[in-house]
């Protein structure tokens, strides 16, 4: 098993849960695979995945929604992580589901 591609991700200041969907090398285009894991495990694997964003060009003007409580996460770092908690907890692996 390893983690192929993140679908989408979210991740907010007040649960510090990550909602990750994600598909597996062995799952189809049409299937996605979604898990819920607290970030304290990820800090416990030794990773630290929220990434600093540096948006010189961002023009807020052109925003109409902006949300405040949205985390970006490094999804390399998420990936790698991913691949190892699950081949630590296979049992853990969501099952795919038709996206």
């Amino acid at each position: 098993m390893e983690i192929k591609e993140i679908v989408s991700y979210f991740m907010s200041n007040d649960s510090n849960i990550i909602e990750v969907s994600f598909r597996t090398i062995e799952d189809d285009e049409e299937m996605v695979r979604i898990d819920q894991i607290h970030y304290s495990i990820a800090e416990e694997y030794g990773f630290d995945l929220v990434t600093e964003s540096f948006d010189f060009f961002d023009d807020d003007e052109d925003d109409i929604y902006v949300d405040e409580d949205k985390v970006e996460l490094d999804e390399d770092e998420l990936i790698t992580f991913l691949n190892e908690y699950y081949t630590v907890n296979p049992d853990s692996l969501p099952p795919a589901e038709f996206y």
